[in-house]
């Protein structure tokens, strides 16, 4: 996920075992696991005497209805929008025949996380020489604004 803390994500800060139903709060986007995954943005919550929750799909749409209960719908977690190398060390595993690099991982709701990017010998050189080519094009780049 994004790396901050969400209140409303099941599981979080407890043990490996069953999670709790998902109870997303009013503008929280939801996957419905009854209607095929289908995401929809909760439009109106259960309220004393109703039984389901109402989304509507984000683009706009006809409402649907969801359990009261939580047990159909998911968090939709935040999409990632890039990733950048950390300024930390690589390593290579000559074990496992791979290298790694620690990453940032970027998501759209401005939080991050850290990864790491697992390469094979094969990417290593296939990006050695596409790195070298994005220098080459950033040197030409450079020359033309003179």
């Amino acid at each position: 996920m994004t790396g901050h803390e969400t209140s409303h994500l099941p599981g979080q800060g407890r043990a490996v075992g069953t999670a709790a139903p998902f109870h997303p709060r009013l503008g929280d986007p939801a996957r419905d696991s009854i209607r095929g995954g289908r995401i929809g943005v909760v439009v109106a919550l259960p309220q004393p005497g109703t039984t389901t929750y109402h989304l509507r799909p984000p683009g706009g749409g006809d409402e649907w209805a969801a359990p009261a209960d939580g047990s159909a719908l998911r968090p939709v977690p935040a999409q990632v929008t890039h990733v950048t190398p950390m300024k930390r060390d690589v390593v290579y595993d000559s074990r496992a025949h791979q290298g790694a690099m620690p990453v940032t991982v970027h998501y759209e709701d401005g939080g991050t996380s850290e990864a790491v990017l697992i390469l094979t010998p094969a990417q290593l050189e296939l990006y050695a020489w596409q790195v070298e080519r994005i220098i080459g094009l950033r040197e030409t780049a450079g020359k033309g604004s003179s």
